[in-house]
């Protein structure tokens, strides 16, 4: 075994969200219909802002980008328990788990960006409305949404660099649903301290703190600006136009913070991939759901979209 621990594993076992062997199929049918939610929802969002010239306006141009990276990070981290569910086949390569722990943290990293850039737009439109069209002007929007995807697969590379570097785990076992970083680092019997110094400091600190704080200053001017407006109907407008994306804000950093800024310990491991499962599968099915519910303009051309094709166009 001592022997053992000193060998490069070339695969690993995923253990998936529960062993007991007679919900295995109910856990299955059920990521499924999530993953399908997910993909419907965010694709009728994406053709909407494509199709509909209401909606060609920064807002929903970083929508639509948010749309795609919550459907890459469900397809990256949900696809493991399909092919497990389909295949009854457990394990991993190496190689594809190092792929899974890199591409799911850089479209977390993403989405964290892209809702900071979200939050910029929304603090020029409330607090510098006369402005507006000159500052978020479309090479400005693309500018900025290049930077963030940008941002999101270079931030992860060290932390994808470390884990390569792991010369012996002391369990092929994976204790999740997906190849996560954490799990990962609690297998390796390698000196880890530099790797875990890395996610205090960078990852909590810069890539998920940045963002936060970012977004955070954004919506104190916000709201700021917002009391400052005399009557009431002009208030209630302005916090509508950003309603929305506060309560994405709000909901995914609560998972996040929950999941990956708390101790964890064997006994909070289920706890740990219950969090995990409603941060990849839920968020990214509830983000279309509440900007369609929250959000006139998208509701308007989902209406007119349905009408047009009951109508045969």
């Amino acid at each position: 075994m001592e022997r053992q621990n000193q060998t490069m594993v070339s695969f690993f076992i995923i253990k998936g969200i529960s062993e007991v062997p007679s919900i295995q199929s109910a856990i299955f049918f059920l990521v499924l219909l999530i993953y399908l939610f997910t993909l419907g929802g965010n694709i009728t969002v994406i053709c909407l802002v494509c199709v509909d010239h209401h909606l060609h306006t920064p807002m929903y141009f970083f929508l639509a980008n948010l749309c795609i990276i919550d459907m890459c990070s469900t397809t990256v981290s949900l696809h493991t328990i399909l092919l497990i569910g389909l295949t009854e086949n457990s394990t991993i390569s190496y190689l594809s788990c190092m792929a899974q722990i890199y591409f799911f943290g850089c479209f977390v990293s993403d989405e964290l960006l892209f809702l900071t850039a979200m939050s910029y737009d929304r603090y020029v439109a409330i607090c510098k409305p006369l402005r507006y069209k000159a500052i978020m002007n479309q090479r400005a929007c693309a500018l900025l949404a290049s930077i963030c995807w940008m941002l999101g697969f270079i931030e992860i590379i060290p932390y994808s660099v470390l884990v390569t570097e792991f010369s012996c785990y002391k369990s092929n076992i994976v204790n999740h649903f997906f190849c996560d970083l954490v799990p990962v680092i609690e297998l390796s019997c390698s000196d880890t301290t530099i790797l875990q110094t890395l996610f205090i400091v960078e990852g909590a600190a810069i890539l998920a703190f940045g963002p936060f704080l970012l977004t955070v200053l954004s919506y104190i001017f916000i709201i700021t600006t917002i009391l400052r407006i005399r009557s009431i109907a002009g208030r209630q407008k302005a916090f509508y136009t950003c309603s929305s994306h506060l309560t994405v804000v709000i909901l995914l950093y609560t998972t996040l913070i929950y999941q990956y800024l708390r101790p964890i310990s064997l006994d909070s491991m289920a706890y740990n991939k219950l969090l995990s499962l409603f941060n990849t599968a839920a968020v990214p099915v509830l983000n279309p759901l509440i900007y369609s519910l929250k959000n006139k303009d998208v509701k308007s051309a989902l209406k007119k979209r349905m009408d047009l094709f009951r109508h045969g166009y």
